[in-house]
């Protein structure tokens, strides 16, 4: 592999393994834990190799009792070296064949292997440059706990694995479901070796070869290579020696060992999202469903209510400013609706402010959380099942926090209650002179009736078109109060109308902000989050 090519391997490598780390944190709190902590290893353990020799490729025989896996070991290794350790117990500790022991001891104390034996060179297969480490690991099947655990921790850690089976047991079912088929993804790294073929009728090779790799092919391991061989006569031990050497030579098992193990664990996390690498994606808020929340959340918090007593008490105060002032005053032993609401106290500070709005109910409760329901429904459609819970609960935490929130909007809320309308202070003058021109009326006709009574001379009274002018000026006076006064009720309702229209799109306004805050962009972020994951585990899977 050229120089460049190892590079650009190298750089998919980081931002594959950056990915996938991203998609784990990403992931936290929505996707198991266990799941979480698996990626977690495998990115601890990639980060660890890498640290490691690169010019060493580690190679690991794994086999079942009886499948000759040592004596193929020993054969590949051109000397019996299984053998020179004899003295180990031979089933509890790998043992490690060596080409180029320089720079290999930091890499044997990672993977835990003590047992180390510098091999001679073989001519054609491997040398002190070749960087070539053999490991012969314990039986899988083994009775002891402490074997089987030393082969899935080497099963996890290894650059190329060599599964050596038997024509007796190749079909066995604890190779295939416990080891081959979990590992599907790293064909590229795998090499199985039918040994003890010279127990086999020359005329059953093939067809066991065959029924081998159909196997196999279930298994997800279709490209994998199948090599027969023969460590007591030596049949094939040449080709499993040049399929080794290919990997060694060509630097590139550790690179692909890594992105197996990525694409594995992204393939766990997928299955874990219920989505296929890349896939699955949530609709989000829209302009039409954060309109309907905030709609449900506006009548369930009594906005239309507020929007009426601004109404009313727009009319009440038009009434006790512009009405006629003999009867005025009666409005004043009316309650302020707005007042009752606690919405009208000048000089309070808004942030500490409360209404005295009736507590919600179970019909407002059952509004919200019906409404809070549907905007979480409609966000999510179309994310796979963790994440579609993920955003659901993120807004039910903002809806346990509405009620108080949406209060403090309302109470916050410039309702213009204490603002005048310029015409109120024309009606008023006008109303006032109308009733003094009345009482100067009824004044001048007292007089002139005093006057009678007491006998003295009482002048003549000016007349307008016959008509007494003090008359004139009651009948005038008392008229245009009337009329002023029911010119300013019409005059108020349409005003109380736009002043009530106007407070209450402020209203909404308010409510809108605090679903925003507490549903909304929550929602919106869970879903970012997710986009966000599919994203990272679409690269992370290459």
């Amino acid at each position: 592999m050229s120089r460049h090519g190892a590079l650009r391997e190298t750089s998919r490598l980081d931002r594959r393994l950056e990915a996938l780390n991203d998609a784990r944190e990403l992931a936290a709190g929505v996707l198991p834990e266990e799941a979480l902590a698996e990626v977690l290893q495998v990115l601890d353990r990639a980060s660890s190799r890498r640290s490691l020799s690169a010019e060493h490729t580690v190679v690991g025989f794994f086999g079942a009792t009886g499948s000759g896996k040592s004596s193929l070991f020993n054969a590949v290794s051109g000397a019996e070296i299984a053998t020179a350790a004899v003295r180990r117990p031979t089933t509890t500790e790998p043992l490690a064949g060596i080409w180029g022991v320089e720079g290999s001891a930091a890499l044997l104390d990672w993977l835990g292997v003590r047992q180390r034996h510098t091999a001679a060179p073989v001519s054609g297969f491997a040398d002190d440059g070749t960087g070539l480490i053999l490991l012969d690991l314990p039986d899988f099947d083994s009775t002891r706990a402490a074997n089987r655990e030393v082969v899935q921790r080497m099963v996890g850690l290894v650059d190329v694995l060599v599964w050596v089976l038997d024509p007796q047991k190749y079909a066995d079912a604890a190779v295939h479901h416990d080891f081959l088929a979990p590992l599907s993804s790293h064909g590229a790294v795998t090499l199985v070796v039918l040994n003890q073929v010279d127990r086999l009728p020359e005329h059953e090779v093939r067809p066991v070869l065959e029924s081998l790799r159909g196997i196999l092919a279930r298994d997800g391991l279709a490209q994998v290579q199948v090599l027969a061989a023969s460590a007591l006569l030596g049949t094939g031990v040449d080709k499993v020696r040049a399929a080794i050497r290919q990997a060694a030579m060509q630097r590139r098992a550790i690179s692909q060992r890594l992105a197996a193990d990525v694409t594995r664990a992204a393939a766990r996390l997928a299955d874990e999202s219920g989505a296929a690498p890349g896939g699955g994606t949530a609709a989000g808020p829209t302009a039409a469903s954060k309109a309907r929340l905030a709609g449900e959340l506006a009548v369930a918090a009594n906005v239309p209510l507020v929007a009426d007593a601004v109404v009313r008490s727009y009319k009440l105060e038009a009434t006790r400013r512009t009405g006629w002032p003999v009867t005025r005053w009666l409005a004043r032993f009316r309650p302020d609706p707005l007042r009752r609401l606690n919405l009208r106290r000048e000089g309070a500070k808004p942030e500490v402010n409360r209404t005295s709005l009736p507590p919600a109910g179970a019909p407002e409760r059952a509004r919200t959380d019906a409404a809070v329901r549907e905007f979480a429904d409609a966000a999510s459609d179309g994310a796979p099942g963790p994440w579609r819970a993920a955003i659901r609960s993120a807004a039910r935490e903002g809806r346990d926090n509405m009620p108080d929130a949406v209060d403090r909007a309302i109470a916050s809320t410039d309702l213009a209650a204490g603002r005048k309308s310029w015409w109120w202070g024309v009606f008023n003058a006008i109303q006032w002179l109308a009733l003094v021109a009345a009482l100067a009326g009824f004044g001048w006709l007292g007089l002139m009736a005093a006057l009678g009574y007491l006998q003295l001379p009482v002048p003549e009274v000016p007349r307008v078109e016959g008509w007494p002018v003090p008359t004139l000026l009651i009948a005038a006076g008392v008229l245009l109060g009337v009329v002023l006064a029911l010119a300013a009720k019409f005059i108020a309702g349409a005003a109380a109308a736009a002043r009530g229209a106007a407070a209450r799109k402020r209203l909404e306004a308010a409510v809108s902000a605090v679903a925003e805050d507490l549903v909304v962009e929550p929602v919106a972020l869970e879903v970012s989050r997710l986009a966000s994951f599919t994203a990272a585990l679409k690269v992370a899977a290459g």
